[in-house]
């Protein structure tokens, strides 16, 4: 399996999972900031590799009324600041072709949305400019169509590359995970990252936002992780009720503590050749 090099740990090729986490969109900048210091202080604490994540714009909100975000110019800013003040690497994604070269000069990550997975022109621009390009695999795609999103990533001579597995729709406003998606995807050569809190999203299934199954996480992230991912991604917040994205389907800060030390444990056996 290919591996990645992030800042001072490597995803990939059976090592330990990274978590990925952060709001799902940035609020302001006092809140990213309190909250990547948290993810931080307790990524250290339990020895797991961290990258934040948040969204400066978030193009596909249900509603037209919907908060998206500060916007890239003030959204990369903050990002910018939590990865320089914090000294941890940042991960956004990006809906527009005019943001790529801004992003790609601050992200250490950049994140292709799920909606835009087979944009081929966007796809490649992308993976001409980011260190590493992770992929959110459409909900509307089998985890074996993925294969050609790689081989786009790959023709621009980009191999760092991601792929995350977010469920797949299942009837109206419902997504169900698959987990045998995970050992497909992996098979493909490249790490594979397991967006829990995506997965129990019930996409607009409150009229103008959408729901979410928050109780059901970790469950799904512990079958995740047992089955070999090389990485978690959750959406975190400490006020769910009062986030302004996806707050139904995001987890309270005060319980990754307890869910990750499990999920430690469990990697620990399932990856026992590598420790």
């Amino acid at each position: 399996m290919k591996k990645i090099n992030i800042s001072d740990f490597v995803i990939g090729d059976n090592k330990k999972f990274v978590l990925i986490a952060g709001p799902c969109v940035l609020e302001n900048e006092k809140t990213a900031m309190d909250t990547a210091r948290y993810l931080k202080k307790l990524t250290v604490k339990l020895k797991i590799p961290f990258i934040f994540k948040s969204s400066y714009d978030k193009a596909n909100r249900t509603s037209i009324k919907s908060y998206r975000g500060p916007g890239a110019k003030k959204g990369l800013a903050i990002l910018k600041k939590i990865k320089e003040d914090l000294n941890i690497p940042v991960l956004s994604d990006v809906h527009r072709f005019e943001e790529i070269d801004a992003a790609a000069k601050i992200l250490d990550v950049i994140q292709v949305p799920a909606f835009l997975c087979r944009q081929t022109d966007f796809v490649v621009e992308i993976a001409k400019k980011a260190r590493v390009i992770n992929v959110k695999k459409g909900q509307f795609l089998a985890p074996w169509d993925a294969a050609n999103i790689i081989e786009k990533i790959k023709s621009a001579g980009n191999e760092n590359i991601m792929m995350t597995e977010r469920g797949a729709s299942f009837g109206y406003n419902n997504l169900v995970f698959d987990i045998r998606s995970l050992p497909i995807l992996r098979n493909m050569g490249y790490p594979v990252i397991f967006d829990a809190t995506h997965s129990v999203q019930l996409p607009g299934g409150q009229g103008t936002t959408s729901g979410g199954q928050r109780n059901m996480v970790k469950y799904l992230a512990r079958a995740a992780v047992a089955a070999g991912v090389d990485g978690v991604f959750f959406e975190v917040h400490s006020n769910p009720e009062k986030a302004l994205c996806d707050g139904a389907n995001s987890l309270y800060l005060d319980s990754l503590e307890e869910l990750l030390t499990m999920l430690k444990k469990i990697d620990s056996l399932v990856k026992v050749s590598n420790r």
